[in-house]
């Protein structure tokens, strides 16, 4: 079992650079997948970015792919989520989740979750 802590959301202008935390405590954080989703007022919570145990493998949603990067550092137990380039359409909350069987990208395969944290975006 993990507990996942994310940080780092706030308010951000147009075209700015954010970077969220996912702090992990509990099991070894190595063994598992790591992704982030985002859910805006109203609608559905949607895939970001994912990334494999050791870094090897990182998926991104085509609507951050080029803006975002997900990293992770398994000494430190955080997964991050650097976001440049941030639109108002990027409005959301954010959160991180992880599984230790799960690789691909369906919020339905992740059993831990984070209580989110808000990134808002102003034009």
């Amino acid at each position: 079992q993990v507990l996942l802590v994310e940080s780092g959301g706030g308010l951000v202008q147009a075209g700015g650079p954010l970077r969220l935390s996912c702090a992990a405590s509990g099991d070894t954080f190595s063994f598992y997948t790591v992704a982030w989703f985002r859910q805006a007022p109203g609608k559905e919570r949607d895939f970001v970015a994912r990334i494999s145990r050791l870094s090897d493998n990182r998926y991104y949603a085509d609507a951050v792919k080029g803006r975002f990067t997900i990293s992770r550092d398994n000494a430190k137990n955080t997964v991050y989520l650097q976001m440049n380039s941030l639109k108002p359409a990027d409005t959301a909350v954010y959160y991180c989740a992880a599984d230790k069987w799960y690789i691909y990208s369906d919020s339905d395969g992740y059993d831990y979750w984070g209580q989110g944290t808000q990134v808002t975006v102003s034009s």
